[in-house]
């Protein structure tokens, strides 16, 4: 799951908002976003759009770790909790998926494991295969 792994990290916005991801399995994922201050929103607890970004990149991950594109057609988000700082962890598992439909748990929690909020996501599977970066060097 290296090759996916690097696929990923071509997710500029992801990588704009220090989303890191830390493992991919068939139908699952798991990634981390240590909380920056601009990722405060006016209130003074992380911004909602950040948290969504978070739990949209790990169902991104999830949905397309078979290889074969997946493309969101519903999300929905609840936030139960306050963020305040520290780091965010989100994890992805599959729930259901047929040759065309997919659905996807995703539960979003702080460093203290708080859960901070939920995320259920459905994906349109395609038939398109991802292109992988096989062979290709880390620029680490």
């Amino acid at each position: 799951m290296e090759e996916m792994k690097k696929f990923f990290q071509r997710d500029l916005f992801a990588r704009h908002l220090g989303i890191e991801l830390l493992e991919v399995t068939e139908g699952k994922a798991r990634a981390k976003m240590p909380i920056k201050d601009f990722h405060f929103n006016s209130l003074g607890s992380v911004h909602g759009g950040a948290i969504f970004s978070l739990a949209d990149f790990v169902f991104a991950a999830a949905s397309n770790s078979y290889g074969t594109m997946a493309v969101a057609i519903n999300v929905c988000i609840s936030y139960l909790r306050a963020a305040r700082g520290g780091t965010l962890f989100a994890d992805a598992r599959e729930v259901s998926r047929n040759p065309k439909l997919a659905s996807y748990a995703i539960s979003i929690k702080d460093d203290a494991s708080n859960l901070v909020a939920i995320f259920q996501g459905m994906v349109y599977r395609k038939k398109d295969q991802i292109a992988l970066p096989r062979g290709r060097k880390s620029k680490e």
